[in-house]
């Protein structure tokens, strides 16, 4: 029984020795803090970097399109004899600027950019004269389809109005953002921006049949919203 205490205290005496000695041991203490700390610091970081690029896309959205409306106020086609004219080709060439400033957002096929010009109608109402489309996202004008308001005054406008010989330049831009980082759990987000610009000088309005645009030839391809 004597000899089977002191085996029992021995093995006690030993295991509380070997207890201390790994308690003093502080070897991949480091290693293993990296390794609990290190996921963590990953899924900020790339929640970080998501967060940057979603106002980035933000901040270009809302340049697009106000750099869209402002060319487009700047449209001025004529000769000293004629008022100048918006031609097809003129549009085409404001959302040919769009197709360059959004470069790397794959724009064409997650966005789409809305140009109308609204002007007074012959009520004294305000109304959608024309209206222009680039992009294939499925959206539409939240202020109505070309020919909005063409007659009588129910039409509430846009906001600002425009003034009897003047017209508007109003751009909606709608853009789905893609994840960068994280497809499969950060939804993508869509961003509208609009900004409106009044044009810089006066302008022939009623356009060829009264559609407020001309095409001469060569003919470019019309923008059309389909």
């Amino acid at each position: 029984m004597t000899e089977f205490l002191k085996r029992t205290c021995a093995r006690i005496v030993r295991r509380t020795r070997a207890a201390a000695h790994l308690a003093r041991d502080v070897n991949a203490v480091v290693m293993i803090e990296v390794a609990f700390c290190v996921p963590i610091l990953v899924l900020i970081g790339c929640g970080g970097i998501e967060y940057a690029n979603l106002l980035l896309s933000g901040t270009r959205v809302n340049q697009i399109g106000l750099s869209a409306a402002d060319n487009a106020a700047r449209i001025a086609f004529g000769s000293n004899l004629s008022q100048p004219r918006v031609r097809e080709i003129d549009i085409n060439e404001v959302f040919a600027g769009v197709e360059e400033q959004s470069k790397g957002m794959n724009f064409k096929a997650n966005g789409r950019v809305i140009l109308s010009s609204v002007e007074r109608n012959p009520d004294g109402g305000q109304w959608i004269h024309w209206q222009r489309c680039y992009g294939d996202l499925d959206v539409d004008s939240a202020y109505g389809p070309q020919g909005t308001g063409a007659t009588g005054t129910t039409f509430p406008g846009v906001g600002v109005n425009a003034s009897s010989g003047t017209a508007i330049m109003l751009v909606e831009v709608t853009y789905d953002y893609k994840s960068l980082l994280w497809g499969k759990w950060f939804q993508s987000r869509r961003i509208r921006e609009t900004a409106a610009f009044l044009i810089r000088e006066g302008r022939d309005l009623q356009g060829e049949n009264n559609s407020g645009i001309f095409n001469p030839a060569p003919a470019a391809t019309p923008s059309l919203c389909t």
